[in-house]
C-alpha cells in the first residue's frame, strides 16, 4: 500500500498544541503579540509532531477497540504486547529486550521528571549536552537538582561531544554529578551517535558512578543507511542505564501518552512501581501495539518522504538564503539551521520565533529555546506535506531578503 503524505489535514478545533496552543507556548511573554496574519494563514513548522495522518493500521485498531464499547480502567496485561515490542527492538536495533524491565509513563518528559529525583539526591547534579531539548534541563530544575551543561562542538556542521569537557566534569568530585541525560538520536542537531562515541560516553559515566538516562524516542526516524544502536545494548551487564522510548514520534502518536521505560536495576524498578502504577487509555495501548506490529511499511515510506523534504530544504536554502548553514541531519524530522549571518536583518531584539511569526506568518522555534549553544539557529519541523513546507520557506526567505 502506498501512503499519502501530501494530504493537507485540517487541525483547527481539535485542541491541538500545534494548531490551537501555539500562542501560549511560543509567546508566553508576548501575550499581546499582534500578527498581520489570520490564524488559518499561519504555517506551523514548530513543535515536534507531524502534519501527517497517523498510520491507517493504527487508526483501524483504535476503531476496532471502540467497537468493543467499554473504555474501562486499563493496564497492559496481554503478553502479546511485550512480544510485539521484543520483535520490533530485535529486528530494528538488534537489541533483545527483557520485558520484565519494562515500566511505562504517560510520556518521556514525565518519565524524566520522575527519574531524576529518584536517581539524584538533593545535593547531587545532572549533566546534559547543549544545545538540548529543553525538558532535559527542566527535569533537574523542577526538583531542585542543579543542571550542569557541556557544549557540543560543531565541526563543519557535524556536532560532536566534547569528551575532554565531559571527563573534567564527571571526574570532578566537587560537582557531584549523579545523572547524565543522553538524547540519542540527538534533538535538535539530528546526530546519530556512533558505537565508539556511545562506548566512550558510557564508560566515562559508569566508571564515575553516574546513571545514564537515554532518551531514544527518535530512534526510528533515520536517514537511509543510518543505524541506531541502543546505549543499553552496549553495556548489557550494567543496571545503571535507563532507556526511554515511545511510538509517539515514529508514528505521529504524540497525544497517545504512553511511553516505555526500561529499568534494569530491580531496586529502582520496584520503587518506580510503588510510586507510579499508571493506568492507560485503552486506545493508547492498542494504538502503540498496532504501530509496532503493523506500522513498519508506513514508517519506511515516511522516512523516504522526510528524506525528500530535508533535501528539498537543503536545495531551497542554497538558492534563496545562501548565507544560511544547514546540513541534512542523520535522524529526526527536525532541521537545525544556522541563520547567524542574517541576524542583522532581525528587527530589534525580536527572537527568531517572533520575527518569523510577525514577518512571515511562520511558526518555528529559535535556538534560544534549546537551553544554550544555539544562538543564531532555528529548528524547523519538516514532517509536513512538501507544499506546506515550500510555502513556509518562501515566506521566510522573503522576510529575510526584503
Amino acid at each position: 500500500m502506498t501512503y499519502d503524505f501530501d494530504e493537507i489535514i485540517p487541525r483547527s478545533g481539535t485542541n491541538s498544541l500545534t494548531y490551537d496552543g501555539w500562542k501560549s507556548y511560543l509567546f508566553p511573554h508576548e501575550q499581546n503579540l499582534q500578527l498581520p496574519y489570520r490564524d488559518d494563514e499561519l504555517i506551523r513548522l514548530w513543535v515536534a509532531d507531524m502534519a501527517f495522518s497517523s498510520p491507517p493500521p493504527v487508526l483501524n485498531a483504535v476503531r476496532a477497540r471502540l467497537d468493543q464499547k467499554i473504555l474501562g480502567y486499563t493496564q497492559i496485561y496481554d503478553q502479546q504486547y511485550g512480544k510485539v515490542l521484543q520483535r520490533w527492538f530485535l529486528e530494528h536495533y538488534g537489541w533483545d529486550i527483557d520485558t520484565d524491565e519494562l515500566v511505562s509513563a504517560p510520556g518521556i518528559v514525565t518519565a524524566l521528571y520522575r527519574l531524576v529525583p529518584l536517581l539524584a539526591a538533593q545535593d547531587e547534579q545532572v549533566l546534559i549536552t547543549t544545545p538540548s531539548y529543553a525538558p532535559f534541563k527542566k527535569a533537574g530544575d523542577q526538583c531542585g537538582r542543579w543542571v550542569v551543561l557541556s557544549a557540543l562542538k560543531e565541526n563543519d556542521g557535524r556536532y560532536e561531544m566534547d569528551f575532554a569537557d565531559l571527563r573534567q566534569k564527571l571526574e570532578d568530585s566537587a560537582s557531584r554529578i549523579r545523572v547524565f541525560i543522553l538524547c540519542h538520536p540527538h534533538n535538535p542537531t539530528g546526530r546519530v551517535w556512533t558505537k565508539d562515541e556511545l562506548i566512550q560516553l558510557g564508560r566515562l559515566c559508569l566508571e564515575n558512578g553516574v546513571w545514564i538516562i537515554s532518551d531514544e524516542i527518535h530512534a526510528d526516524l533515520l536517514r537511509e543507511g543510518a543505524q541506531h544502536i541502543p546505549m543499553a545494548s552496549l553495556f548489557p551487564d550494567s543496571d545503571r542505564i535507563i532507556t526511554c522510548t515511545a511510538a509517539s514520534k515514529s508514528f505521529n502518536l504524540a497525544g497517545n501518552m504512553l511511553s516505555h521505560v526500561f529499568i534494569k536495576n530491580q531496586q529502582l524498578r520496584t520503587e518506580w512501581k510503588r510510586l507510579y502504577n499508571d493506568y492507560h487509555s485503552p486506545l493508547s495501548v492498542v494504538a502503540s501495539q498496532a504501530a509496532y506490529e503493523y506500522g513498519a511499511e508506513w514508517l519506511r515510506q515516511l522516512n523516504q518522504y522526510i528524506d525528500s523534504n530535508l533535501h528539498f530544504l537543503q536545495h531551497f536554502l542554497a538558492e534563496a538564503l545562501p548565507l544560511a548553514r544547514y546540513y541534512v541531519p542523520e535522524a529526526t524530522y527536525l532541521a537545525w539551521v544556522d541563520l547567524s549571518a542574517y541576524l542583522p536583518k532581525r528587527k530589534g531584539t525580536d527572537r527568531w520565533t517572533v520575527f518569523f511569526a510577525k514577518e512571515a506568518g511562520v511558526l518555528i522555534e529559535g535556538g534560544e529555546v534549546f537551553v544554550a549553544n544555539g544562538e543564531g539557529y532555528i529548528r524547523i519541523n519538516v514532517a509536513c506535506p512538501q507544499e506546506m513546507l515550500h510555502t513556509g520557506l518562501m515566506r521566510m526567505a522573503e522576510a529575510l531578503n526584503r
